[in-house]
């Protein structure tokens, strides 16, 4: 097969010598050797033109700048006092930035595998911490599909207990399984917000599940992520995907784009978006468009639901919405919803698309009884004003 590539950002890349003996390629191996050398040495390749604000550049050292490889902006999501989690935080740009954004009260963790990288990051990190006044950033060594694994604690007890026999390696697990219970690198519900920024596609196909479920994980109810990444439009053939040139330079990893939203839905995010769409492609290979996307979602569905008497009417501008527990809300038709329906409807990021209906008397959260959220019904307005309700009011004068 003939395969091509190309850039319209750069000048054609050769064409890729797919690997002739079929094995499939070892993505963490040649990730990893070419992100240490681009550690070193910048290279063009790995990279998307991004324009960050440029206030939050100016206390981030040149080095860091000019060894930045992403395709997005996820930073832009952050709010102040949040505690970030940036995935594949290479040699830290996306998190210094959100660590400005989140001021002195908030805290950033970055996690990365790549020694290389992770020594730029703390290399960098006082000299940020000096010019922006606070420390409040830490980068710490894991796989971001393997959030509650701390390998710097795994080596550290490698050093004084070496694997020298099949029981050595049991001893190892267990203490692995040891650690990720009690000491995991990330607690769960512990973050706001999750950043990565052209890292997901460098996972292995069998690991990419469970890279969502650990972001999931980590969030607290109600976090959020901010995902900048490459995806493809058509689904990417083997071929392609053992190519470690294509692989590693963040192109033939890539999810396909509504692959990726439906894998954040099964996780049990809901209010996922397309932040930003790249019109142009990063790469073309073999007529396979490859283009930097930003999903945000949230995580908060999940829970009992319980009749607490409120509605949501939606307000347009379509004629019907489907949300992510399959409720369909019509234009302008008062719904009936349970408790935690009516928190998300109310909140970001629907709050501006739909009015909230409280009932006119409050019915107790211990009193309320469980709701049928499998079915999309209308509320009569009688239903939520009381059934005894029969007031007459005069107009109050010539106008609303």
């Amino acid at each position: 097969m003939s395969t091509s590539l190309s850039n319209p950002s750069t000048p054609a890349a050769a064409s890729p010598t797919p690997q002739s003996d079929g094995a499939l390629l070892d993505a963490e191996a040649a990730t990893r050797e070419r992100y240490s050398e681009a550690a070193r040495v910048r290279e063009a390749a790995l990279c998307c033109p991004v324009d960050y604000d440029a206030r939050w550049l100016e206390a981030i050292p040149k080095e860091v700048i000019e060894r930045d490889y992403g395709c997005g902006d996820p930073s832009r999501h952050v709010r102040e006092g949040e505690t970030i989690l940036d995935l594949g935080s290479g040699g830290g740009k996306i998190a210094f930035i959100a660590a400005q954004v989140v001021g002195p009260k908030g805290r950033v963790i970055g996690v990365d595998m790549n020694d290389e990288m992770l020594a730029l990051a703390r290399g960098a990190a006082p000299k940020v911490a000096a010019r922006i006044g606070h420390a409040n950033v830490e980068f710490r060594r894991g796989r971001i599909q393997d959030l509650a694994l701390d390998v710097e604690r795994v080596d550290a007890w490698l050093a004084a207990n070496p694997v020298k026999s099949f029981e050595d390696l049991a001893r190892l697990d267990e203490e692995k399984a040891r650690l990720c219970r009690e000491e995991p690198l990330v607690a769960s519900d512990s973050i706001d917000l999750v950043v990565s920024n052209c890292v997901l596609n460098l996972v292995r196909e069998e690991d990419k599940d469970a890279l969502i479920r650990e972001i999931f994980r980590v969030l607290k109810r109600g976090g959020r992520i901010a995902i900048s990444d490459i995806v493809s439009d058509e689904e990417v053939p083997l071929a392609l995907k053992q190519d470690p040139e294509l692989w590693s330079g963040c192109v033939s990893g890539a999810f396909q784009e509504l692959d990726l939203l439906r894998r954040f839905e099964a996780a049990g995010f809901h209010g996922i978006e397309i932040a930003e769409w790249a019109s142009e492609p990063f790469a073309v290979v073999d007529g396979i468009e490859f283009r930097s996307v930003t999903i945000t979602a949230h995580k908060g569905k999940h829970g009992p639901c319980l009749e607490a008497g409120q509605a949501i009417v939606y307000k347009g501008p379509w004629k019907a919405v489907v949300d992510d527990d399959g409720h369909t809300f019509e234009r302008g038709v008062r719904t009936a919803v349970c408790a935690k329906t009516y928190r998300l409807m109310t909140s970001a990021p629907y709050a501006g698309q739909t009015l909230g209906i409280e009932p006119a008397t409050a019915i107790p959260e211990a009193e309320q009884p469980v709701f049928d959220c499998l079915r999309s019904a209308p509320r009569h307005p009688r239903e939520t004003k009381g059934g005894e309700y029969r007031v007459t009011r005069p107009a109050s004068g010539a106008c609303c």
